[in-house]
């Protein structure tokens, strides 16, 4: 499909302006000399304004997910100076039925005016679902490309229909074919900024395979309607957003309320800051889990995690979970085996309102949430800072710190850290500790008092 030469940019500008029916556009073309182009998918078809050919997503379909990768097929490839553009409309909801993959774009930008709304054929998901080539996760929409600018201008909103979601899972992890609202894969030099992301089916995003990648000013709500979050909460795997195999990625100015990881960054996530987060539900900054697959080889490194408020009905301000050194059963719900290492994490000025929990790394996750093996692992954690927090907690424990005997935690590092504790006006002072060497600004007090697999 070819469009008129940009000799015309003027006369074609004024097209939608001057549409009333499809019957008028094709008259104009015609007068114009210019192509007949296709008006099955859109209110109003592409056209050129300058150097930018523009798509408006028409919404009136009973399931718009073909329009959608049309108009990216369409307005989403250009080179050079020149751009596309996809917008979906002012208030307008877009219902989303199937499976899309909108992949490979370059120089478009994404306006999101509207609300594109998941359907609940829970069935149709299970079996269609698209693998993101980590663990057996899956998702609904993969996205990506290179200079790609996508605003929701603080209200375009993606809606997961989280709820059915909820309820037929009801705790079960990480159920086969349970879709992430969102992948973005392959994503580099491109912004994500200002969108709601609201009861996501299972994780919100994952960040994939990219690089050189802001995503700023974000609201993210995931929480079950019908139950209070608890340790096995039905929400469970609605993480805010997951890093995966990516270098150079921002996460700024997000609010997060959520029933597991608030921003998790996994295998082999590179140059990673996170600044300026409000968390509410959830289970804070997670690192992991990781070392899952025997023998192989994965690593996070240079993360930098600051000026976050934590809120009460979270379980932790951050934790990292490795698995166990013996492979039992296979991901994502078994494994174990990996190696590697976290280092470089450094997480500072934290402000925790009544947190049930501080800080933890544990590596004991195992098959089936079996018991026992937690010094075994040989992936391997150092140079790990914890400074400036401050607030409130239910615990007295600022940090459990359960590493592997076979490769003892080094260079974890804990200053200016104050906690304090409101039900009887103490300060929270315990280390339970195993397996850390020559820990910096802190002492062991205990062992540990329980395992800990999550």
């Amino acid at each position: 499909m070819h469009l008129a030469t940009k000799h015309k940019p003027s006369l074609v500008f004024i097209l939608p302006l001057l549409l009333s029916t499809s019957k008028m556009y094709k008259q104009l073309i015609a007068a114009l000399g210019l192509p007949a182009l296709a008006l099955a998918n859109y209110s109003a078809p592409y056209y050129y304004t300058g150097c930018t050919k523009t798509c408006v997503v028409d919404s009136s379909a009973n399931d718009s997910s073909h329009a959608i990768v049309e108009a990216f097929r369409t307005c989403g490839h250009e080179t050079g100076e020149d751009r596309g553009k996809v917008i979906f409309k002012k208030n307008e909801t877009y219902n989303v039925r199937r499976v899309m993959n909108t992949t490979g774009l370059t120089n478009v930008d994404v306006e999101i005016h509207g609300t594109l709304l998941w359907d609940t054929d829970i069935d149709y998901w299970l079996n269609n679902s698209l693998p993101i080539g980590f663990q057996n996760q899956s998702t609904a929409w993969i996205f990506g490309g290179e200079n790609v600018h996508w605003n929701g201008f603080g209200y375009g909103t993606l809606d997961g229909n989280g709820q059915v979601w909820y309820d037929k899972i009801n705790g079960t992890n990480n159920f086969p074919g349970r879709p992430h609202q969102i992948s973005f894969e392959g994503m580099k030099n491109s912004v994500i900024e200002k969108t709601r992301f609201v009861q996501s089916q299972m994780w919100t995003m994952t960040v994939i395979h990219s690089e050189n990648v802001l995503l700023e000013d974000m609201y993210v709500n995931s929480t079950d309607a019908k139950q209070e979050v608890g340790f096995d909460f039905s929400s469970l795997n609605t993480d805010g957003a997951d890093v995966i195999y990516s270098n150079n990625i921002t996460f700024r100015n997000w609010v997060v309320d959520c029933g597991d990881d608030n921003i998790s960054t996994k295998a082999n996530s590179t140059n990673i800051l996170i600044e300026n987060q409000d968390w509410y539900t959830g289970l804070g900054f997670a690192m992991g889990s990781i070392s899952q697959y025997d023998g192989e080889f994965e690593y996070v490194e240079n993360v930098t995690v600051r000026n976050v408020t934590v809120h009460d009905r979270m379980r932790y301000a951050a934790y990292f979970k490795t698995w166990t050194g013996v492979s039992r059963g296979y991901p994502p719900n078994g494994g174990g085996g990996g190696l590697g290492y976290a280092a470089n994490i450094t997480m500072s000025d934290f402000k925790l309102d009544n947190t049930s929990g501080i800080f933890a790394i544990t590596q004991c996750t195992s098959y089936n949430e079996a018991s026992g093996e937690c010094n075994t692992s040989e992936f391997n954690i150092h140079d790990i800072t914890i400074a400036n927090w401050t607030g409130t907690s239910t615990s007295a424990v600022l940090g459990e710190l359960q590493c592997s005997g076979a490769s003892p935690c080094t260079g974890i590092k804990f200053e200016n850290v104050s906690i304090e504790i409101p039900s009887n006006n103490t300060m929270a002072n315990h280390y339970l500790c195993g397996n850390v060497t020559d820990p910096v600004g802190f002492e062991c007090t205990d062992g540990l008092w329980e395992e800990n697999n999550r």
